[in-house]
């Protein structure tokens, strides 16, 4: 193979690495695409990024969902919610104490400090 040859499949290896590359910072976004209508959906890191839980109520007057029984205890740290409504967080197991809300039709790329520990979702 010639040195021109090399060189220039050494640019387009180059150019097709940097657009993998440049598609795997599109995750984020992606992630917050996929969350189901009508829930909130927490994600283990910020930015929408890592594991997704998906919470959903069919009781009419919304619910409780104790994260710490489903494993998801301190491990939320951004939320996407999908319901016209708010959904609230608590940082204890029984959303009692002061909820900090999500409003209805937004996200919140990171929670700062804030580890909830149970989450209320309205009515789908």
């Amino acid at each position: 193979m010639s040195v021109n040859r090399l060189r220039s499949a050494l640019v387009v290896a180059g150019a097709a690495t940097a657009l993998l590359i440049g598609a795997a910072g599109v995750a984020p976004a992606a992630s917050a695409a996929a969350c189901p209508s009508r829930s909130l959906c927490l994600y283990e890191g910020t930015n929408f990024t890592g594991d997704m839980f998906p919470v959903t109520s069919l009781n009419p007057s919304g619910t409780c969902v104790s994260l710490v029984d489903h494993g998801w205890g301190d491990r939320a740290h951004s939320a996407v919610n999908t319901h016209n409504n708010s959904a609230a967080m608590f940082m204890n197991d029984d959303c009692i104490g002061g909820p900090y809300q999500v409003p209805g039709k937004s996200s919140l790329p990171n929670f700062g400090s804030f580890t909830p520990e149970s989450v209320w979702v309205p009515f789908s």
